[in-house]
């Protein structure tokens, strides 16, 4: 599991069960003061963590595929 899937499962884990967290969340936990070329690579981390079932990515509250989803996007466990 890389750094960045680390991170994404520990700022979940922070938070309530149902609560989501934008990407930019891990890049800026990451680094605070140069995040944005982490963006890219974490929603590529966030895909790997979705196709293994650990998260879902989500779009306007619906489930979509991060690797073709543009624009904005939020990350949270698996809803039951």
């Amino acid at each position: 599991m890389t750094e960045l899937e680390q991170r994404i499962l520990a700022l979940l884990d922070a938070r309530a069960a149902d609560a989501s967290i934008c990407p930019s969340d891990v890049a800026r936990d990451v680094d605070p003061d140069d995040w944005r070329p982490l963006m890219q690579p974490v929603r590529d981390a966030a895909a790997r963590l979705a196709a293994s079932g650990r998260v879902e990515v989500t779009q306007r509250g619906r489930v979509v595929d991060v690797t073709t989803a543009r624009g904005p996007v939020r990350i949270r466990r698996p809803q039951a």
